[in-house]
């Protein structure tokens, strides 16, 4: 039974929350501001923590960086339509993903099974130098890809970029983090690098490489498994809680 943290203020959505997860088989601990949840975060020692960003005491996002100051847990965060800006912080704070008020409880179960597969044994590294995510193996080690088998072909940017992606699989990873970690402090602020080097990696990355890079528009890159592709990409349209 998985745990969950939820840390929520409003109390008509922790009580439809608490009641649709309870009854979906998880195990939940709810928290109605930043303070308790971060007490909560160390007692429970939850496997995914949800964390809206609108709390009275503390910012959702100082939330999110304290509790990366500690753990590893998967953070989903919930945020209001066209808070873009918030978001991205969030990401930088170190949340894995968002989901977007309002939203139905079947793409919420689905983020949290995502989180979940991804959160397993995680300890803030890669434990070997060869990772696989769906078709695409990359060896960090050798500094080779290959896609079902046959070798990839990269420039050197090309594979910096895809394995800071690899090493943080399943996160999404904003737009001046990729930058920064690949091309350096002076493109921070320019994201053409990045759209023009990810369809550079598509082109490469086979048949499910829209499945396997994923982009957030406005917001960040992601590389996921293509079967996690349950969850509706967070730029879909909101639907009623």
């Amino acid at each position: 039974m998985a745990r969950l943290l939820l840390i929520d203020d409003e109390a008509a959505l922790v009580r439809a929350l608490s009641i649709g997860l309870r009854a979906r088989g998880y195990q939940l601990a709810t928290a109605r501001d930043g303070a308790t949840g971060l007490a909560e975060a160390v007692r429970q020692r939850p496997d995914v923590v949800v964390l809206d960003l609108g709390l009275p005491d503390i910012d959702g996002v100082e939330v999110c960086r304290s509790l990366r100051g500690f753990s590893q847990v998967p953070i989903l965060v919930l945020s209001a339509h066209g808070e873009e800006a918030r978001k991205v912080s969030a990401l930088d704070a170190g949340a894995d993903d968002f989901v977007t008020k309002p939203f139905g409880m079947a793409e919420l179960e689905a983020r949290l099974r995502v989180a979940l597969r991804h959160g397993r044994g995680r300890d803030g590294s890669l434990g070997t130098p060869v990772v696989s995510v769906g078709a695409l193996t990359l060896d960090l080690a050798a500094h080779t890809a290959t896609v079902a088998g046959d070798r990839v072909r990269l420039t050197a940017t090309e594979y910096a970029m895809l394995s800071y992606l690899v090493r943080h699989q399943g996160r999404i990873v904003t737009q001046q983090v990729l930058l920064q970690h690949v091309w350096g402090g002076r493109y921070g602020a320019d994201p053409h690098y990045l759209r023009v080097y990810a369809n550079r990696l598509r082109r490469k990355l086979g048949p499910d490489h829209r499945r396997l890079l994923r982009t957030h528009p406005g917001i960040g890159y992601e590389l996921s498994d293509p079967g996690d592709a349950e969850a509706d990409p967070p730029s879909a349209s909101p639907r009623r809680a």
